[in-house]
């Protein structure tokens, strides 16, 4: 067995995912790459690194021993066809959600939700443990959430929300083209008698909203943005978009006859939540998760492309 050692010295430009610094170290695939973390075979700065998530930063030594021969197999996860769980440690657990499933329940006291999934799996381990919720997606968009296992581990998590540290982007397909290459938006949201969610300028009967996008690409009828929120507003991205014309393709809430495309034909909103970043309340770590749009996005890309 041929042990090989590698060392690499972080770059400015390099800074973030550790898994992407040692995918390029070593040229593996991304599921050997997380079977290295998995098996132990990744060091940042001398000590273990078992998270792949990790953000490493600049001048951070990272540090690789392994058998380039050996296929360090990544270990299974629990999959299901509306969630799928990309970090869980004692404290905390990290998931993708599909479109169309609730995050909790409503008033109608709905039992297929992902907070009653994820309950069931959990106490495979332990009655003890619950899905103690953190932040919300809505039913029609897809991507990350992170779960406590306890109340007061989600309290923590909740106070990094509020103090707006958490790293969270969304990619979002929208109506019509935006005008300027970029933007923000920062409104005072209220709630309607119908539920709506709409910017007011009686700030105190309003919650503070800041979204900021970034044009991506303009396409036929449509313009592809990146999204970062300070704040976490019900249905904030939506309404943002919304009131300025150019409504996330798919609201049947906000604009519903802007947000038509014919070739958006899905059932739900182009809108998914793609990277989260947040620190370990335990550990101290950073940890930051990643979640590419699925291939309807691609399909409407490709189709919809101005050249």
């Amino acid at each position: 067995m041929a042990i090989s050692s590698l060392e690499h010295r972080v770059l400015p430009a390099e800074a973030g995912r550790i898994d992407r610094i040692v995918q390029s170290m070593t040229n593996l695939s991304r599921a050997r790459v997380r079977g290295l973390f998995e098996h132990g075979c990744v060091k940042l700065n001398g000590e273990p690194c078992l998270d792949s998530g990790f953000c490493a930063t600049s001048d951070a030594l990272v540090g690789i021993r392994y058998d380039p021969h050996h296929h360090y197999k990544e270990r299974s996860h629990h999959r299901s066809n509306r969630f799928r769980i990309l970090h869980e440690d004692s404290h905390l657990i990290v998931v993708e959600k599909s479109a169309g499933l609730l995050t909790v329940p409503t008033v109608r006291r709905e039992k297929e939700t992902l907070v009653h999934a994820l309950d069931l799996y959990l106490q495979r381990g332990s009655k003890r443990v619950h899905a103690a919720v953190v932040h919300r997606l809505d039913r029609d968009t897809s991507g990350l959430l992170v779960f406590g296992k306890s109340d007061s581990m989600a309290q923590r998590l909740k106070s990094q929300f509020e103090d707006r540290k958490p790293v969270r982007e969304y990619r979002a397909i929208v109506a019509g083209t935006l005008s300027k290459p970029n933007g923000s938006f920062r409104t005072f949201l209220s709630t309607d008698e119908d539920l709506n969610q709409r910017s007011t300028t009686d700030t105190a009967k309003g919650k503070l909203a800041v979204t900021h996008y970034t044009v991506l690409k303009k396409l036929r009828g449509a313009t592809w943005v990146g999204v970062k929120l300070e704040t976490g507003r019900r249905n904030q991205i939506r309404v943002h978009f919304a009131e300025i014309g150019h409504p996330v393709l798919g609201d049947r809430r906000y604009e519903p006859q802007l947000a038509q495309h014919p070739a958006w034909k899905h059932p739900w909103l182009a809108l998914h939540a793609m990277r989260l970043g947040f620190t370990h309340p335990v550990t101290g770590k950073k940890l930051l998760f990643e979640s590419p749009p699925g291939m309807e996005f691609e399909v409407f890309l490709q189709s919809q492309s101005m050249g």
